[in-house]
């Protein structure tokens, strides 16, 4: 089996620069390596994240937000992740199950238990991500960024600043609670040093499986 690789983090924490660069760092190695995303990284699963990020007047229930999420997550696992890592390639995925946790959890108030129960019917016994890197950085600053690369902000990039602190919270609470799985990087240093910061966070945590 390969190994799979999440990044999580706030609006404009750099998470899809970082896995893309991650990913590329792995290739340079010799390594198979499949990148994707979520909500996405399949046909369905394009099509939900569509629906979730579109900016539409579309008043979803925080628990249907967290269904839909989990519906691309399960068409993300089932028709590009597993497979990759059944062939033994490396999966490095743009978000993941703890994302839902942090936005639709601590961010707009369902309960974890539900989500995770939502999760165990909608993955099963698939397995947790062998390394998450949280990119942590101030909320201010990184819907700053946000809106100096975009005028056209989505749904969630729209939420209040009261919103995007308990999603913080919510992230460094997991990383807290999962201390083997998850590494916490500084996102506001510059994009070289977070690289840096995570290609060591994987060899560290990883006994040197990416060299």
């Amino acid at each position: 089996m390969g190994f799979f690789v999440t990044l999580e983090g706030g609006e404009g924490a750099g998470k899809t620069t970082q896995a893309s660069l991650l990913a590329e760092a792995l290739r340079e190695r010799g390594h198979d390596v499949t990148t994707t995303r979520d909500p996405g990284g399949s046909a369905g699963g394009e099509r939900i994240r569509t629906l979730l990020l579109a900016r539409e007047e579309l008043d979803w229930d925080p628990v249907s937000e967290a269904l839909l999420h989990f519906a691309a997550r399960r068409e993300n696992v089932a028709h590009t992740i597993r497979p990759a890592l059944e062939r033994g390639a490396w999966v490095v995925c743009d978000r993941f199950a703890d994302s839902t946790l942090a936005y639709q959890g601590y961010g707009a108030g369902v309960p974890l238990e539900a989500i995770r129960a939502i999760a165990k019917a909608a993955l099963g016994d698939f397995r947790p991500p062998d390394l998450t890197l949280i990119l942590d950085l101030d909320p201010g600053r990184g819907l700053s960024r946000v809106r100096a690369g975009s005028l056209d902000l989505d749904r969630y990039e729209n939420r209040t600043m009261d919103f995007h602190r308990r999603v913080r919270a919510g992230f460094l609470e997991t990383a807290a609670a999962n201390p083997a799985r998850c590494v916490v990087i500084d996102a506001g240093q510059d994009e070289a040093t977070v690289a840096v910061a995570a290609m060591a966070a994987l060899d560290d945590r990883l006994g040197g499986a990416g060299r």
